[in-house]
């Protein structure tokens, strides 16, 4: 399992993942699905995520199967944003989805 910090134009949420890596082209696709297209992910470590979210982690993780690989741990751009430093966060996953738009 890993987890992700994303940041989107509309704020930030953490989500978990059964992938092997906290972003790939499956996920990304996931992402856009939703109307999120443009956005930075970041990876977090999971025991951090388990220790500061307490028993709210394990009922989502008791909700996450292989077949249904994404789920969201925070939705609250406030406190998902707050809840881990710079330091705890990986390298950056930028995504943006070119899109042409006739003005």
């Amino acid at each position: 399992m890993k987890a992700g910090l994303l940041l989107t134009g509309n704020g930030a949420l953490i989500y978990l993942t059964s992938h092997e890596i906290f972003m790939n082209e499956q996920l990304t696709r996931k992402f856009e699905s939703k109307g999120i297209s443009k956005f930075i992910a970041y990876e977090i470590p999971v025991e951090e995520a388990k220790r500061k979210y307490a028993g709210h982690f394990d009922v989502v993780v008791q909700d996450l199967h292989e077949s249904d690989d994404l789920r969201i741990l925070d939705y609250d751009g406030n406190r998902a944003f707050k809840m881990f430093s710079f330091g705890e966060l990986g390298d950056p996953y930028l995504h943006e989805k070119v899109t042409s738009s006739v003005v």
